[in-house]
């Protein structure tokens, strides 16, 4: 980093294992649907000689070449490794989707690197997902950078991009983000504008010309000379002041010339700190180039600037009955301690997982301990298996490259791990142990689907047990009360996506069909009923009449059954019977099929037959009392009503509480949360929310988030239980 005088020659070949966790980089590269991302990888792998100049691998294909469904709807939806060497280090590129659906991708990329690259582009901005982002990777002190990209554009500024990022990311201190570089401008075209063709590197005073395709270096003129000073002066002074030479800054303002090789280190240390925040500036490169616009730099910057792996925390590790335990950072000798940060199915070789390892040294063929990652709610079921372990290899594009080993702070793909699944710890088979599980976003959009056909439903399990082992941002339900299969989703992409595999990937088609909420009946008032059953059909016949009463009770009783017969009139062994009845009567419910709750069923009075009243008869009877109760009664509809909370800017809050108003929703709260942001709490009937994460997304332009727990049940509106109650009619 620091405008070093020579660009290194790429290391052309294979990725191979690294040997020491200081030679390793791991960097995620940050920002929204089309910033550039996945192009700024591909000119970094030019770059560093891991592609010809055409873009391809040795032996063919792309570094982006990953995911089919990617091709289709033509945006990343996975996260992607892609190792580079470049002077001697190794750089774990890790590729994030930047669309909000995938949420749970960036997650894991957070997760797997030690630094992030923040893609910004010139021509779009900063938006407030990316914002987001920065205040995750601010709160677990992620060191960070940013890139700006598609400078190409009529429209680009750099240098007003570059305040506009100081203003989103910079905080209280807006100088902690600076560029290093400023863009170096060709001859002007016809339309006015005038492309970006090199940089100008602030600390060392030089021009890098990247017109021809390779990166020149050359001194600026006199008249360029000026605006660099002026520039390289603020960027001293926002370097001096994260320096730990607390005398720096006197001698600067000194007027004493601080060093080259001093302003280097101490960037260095800040940026690794994560304190300072340089701005860069890329652009892939034309074509038949060698070299993409800035991209020297960028590698300079994550081998210098970035930390090791040798610089983040240890885990936070336990063993399986909960103890804690030590574990020194990044050791590559020490207990075996590695997390699958993603897992994915590929069609030649099954499943394969991406590992980091925090501690210790995977090899191919070792047996390992994979523990479970308690996500049990959301269909990954806790485990503690032993499984050996496949090939290791490095992605590249469609390629996986052989590795002899995964050493501390490195990553791999691991084949063959059929059991293990994303967040799950790898450890040695003699000394399990188990991380702390990342947090995951919770799917809050519901996709009720069937199996399309009979064949289609022999595969459905096993096609949806895969498909939530690769994806921990997903749900799967079995609704017990509305006998449906849900899978919950982070949004209408995340969905899609999840269609598209289980039909390609998994070759089950599903059809997708209203999503149903779990609805109730209760009696509004008391009322009584009497059940009569019967038959004489030649020899012993059937007797069973009961008499009941019912009456409503308090939200969240459940149902009650009450014995107040006398005299003997229902023998006490058919008691029973009338309870068991009555309750299996109650879970169908007596007007529209839905559950019958809080009520007391009084059983007062009945009769019974010597020869001919049995068990069978007297369940009968207490179904047919409680039927007949419903006959002439109020029954009320009930829905059930979830806590909402909605963490919004507060310019969205008045649009966030009309929206939820709109719902039949009733506002309970508002707090102040910080950083311009208010928490909103409510409660809505769940019938009006099944689309909320979509709608909401839209409303607050994607910076808002929400969650729901279930409160109680209530009684529908009338009006609303007509419209249900005609819409379930027109589909039948």
């Amino acid at each position: 980093m620091g405008d070093k005088a020579n660009a290194h020659p790429g290391a052309a070949g294979r990725a191979t294992a690294a040997d020491h966790p200081a030679s390793v980089r791991n960097v995620v590269l940050v920002g929204h649907s089309g910033s550039g991302k996945t192009t700024l990888v591909e000119a970094l792998a030019l770059t560093a000689g891991a592609v010809n100049r055409a873009g391809r691998v040795e032996d063919g294909g792309t570094v982006s070449d990953y995911d089919e469904i990617e091709h289709r709807q033509q945006r990343s939806v996975q996260l992607s490794l892609v190792p580079l060497e470049w002077d001697g280090y190794k750089i774990n590129v890790l590729d994030t989707p930047g669309y909000a659906d995938f949420v749970g991708e960036l997650r894991a990329g957070l997760r797997a690197a030690d630094a992030a690259l923040f893609v910004v582009s010139a021509s779009d901005g900063v938006d407030g997902s990316t914002r987001m982002v920065w205040e995750e990777c601010a709160a677990v002190g992620m060191p960070r950078a940013i890139v700006v990209t598609h400078l190409e554009s009529a429209r680009a500024d750099f240098e007003e991009m570059t305040r506009i990022c100081a203003e989103a990311f910079g905080g209280d201190d807006p100088d902690a983000v600076l560029p290093l570089y400023l863009p170096l401008h060709g001859p002007q075209a016809p339309d006015g504008h005038a492309p970006v063709t090199g940089l100008t590197g602030l600390l060392s005073r030089k021009l890098f010309d990247y017109s021809t395709g390779e990166r020149k270096e050359s001194k600026p003129g006199p008249e360029q000379l000026p605006p660099i000073e002026e520039a390289r002066n603020r960027l001293i002074e926002g370097i001096i002041a994260e320096s730990e030479d607390e005398g720096l800054m006197d001698r600067y303002l000194g007027g004493e010339e601080i060093d080259f090789k001093t302003l280097v280190e101490d960037l260095e240390r800040a940026v690794a700190r994560g304190t300072f925040f340089p701005v860069l500036a890329a652009a892939p490169a034309a074509e038949g180039a060698r070299q993409g616009l800035g991209t020297v730099e960028l590698l300079e910057l994550i081998t210098g600037g970035f930390p090791t792996p040798l610089e983040r925390a240890a885990p936070t590790v336990t063993t399986p009955d909960g103890r804690a335990r030590e574990v020194r950072a990044c050791d590559p000798d020490g207990p075996l301690v590695a997390e699958v940060v993603k897992t994915a199915s590929d069609p030649y070789v099954g499943r394969v997982s991406m590992v980091r390892v925090f501690s210790g040294t995977l090899r191919p063929d070792a047996t390992v301990h994979v523990s479970g990652h308690g996500l049990a709610d959301r269909g990954h079921e806790d485990h503690d298996v032993d499984e050996r372990v496949g090939a290791l290899s490095a992605p590249f594009g469609k390629q996986q490259r052989p590795l002899t080993h995964c050493i501390a702070g490195d990553l791999a793909c691991v084949a063959k791990l059929v059991r293990a699944e994303t967040g799950d710890t790898l450890s040695a088979k003699d000394d399990p142990l188990l991380m702390k599980p990342w947090e995951m976003p919770d799917p809050l959009l519901p996709l009720a689907i069937q199996a399309h056909s009979k064949a289609d439903e022999d595969k459905l399990s096993q096609g949806l047990g895969r498909l939530v082992a690769e994806d921990p941002t997903m749900r799967l339900e079995q609704n017990q009360d509305t006998h449906q299969v849900v899978l919950w989703c982070l949004g209408e992409a995340h969905a899609d996506v999840a269609l598209e595999r289980l039909r390609s990937r998994y070759g089950v088609q599903v059809d997708v069909v209203p999503h149903k909420v779990s609805l109730r009946e209760t009696f509004a008032a008391g009322a009584a009923g009497r059940g009569r059953h019967v038959k004489q059909s030649g020899g012993h016949g059937q007797y069973a009449i009961c008499e009941i009463e019912v009456e409503p009770l308090p939200g969240g009783s459940g149902i009650e059954f009450v014995d107040k017969v006398v005299g003997g009139s229902v023998p006490r062994q058919f008691i029973p019977s009338v309870e068991k009845g009555v309750r299996a009567q109650a879970a169908k419910g007596v007007v529209a099929g839905y559950a019958l709750i809080d009520v007391r069923i009084t059983l007062v009075d009945g009769k019974a037959h010597s020869v001919d009243s049995s068990d069978a008869a007297f369940q009968t009877a207490g179904a047919l009392a409680l039927r007949e109760a419903a006959t002439d009664a109020r029954i009320h509809l009930l829905e059930p009503v979830a806590e909402v909370t909605v963490l919004v800017g507060d310019e969205y809050v008045g649009a966030v509480m009309s929206d939820l108003s709109g719902r039949r929703g009733r506002v309970v709260g508002t707090e102040q949360a910080g950083g311009g942001r208010t928490l909103v709490r409510a409660e809505v009937p769940e019938i009006e929310i099944g689309r909320y994460a979509v709608d909401l997304r839209s409303l607050s332009h994607g910076t808002a988030r929400f969650g729901r727990t279930y409160a109680r049940h209530e009684p529908m509106p009338a009006q609303v239980a007509e419209r249900l109650h005609a819409r379930t009619a027109g589909t039948r």
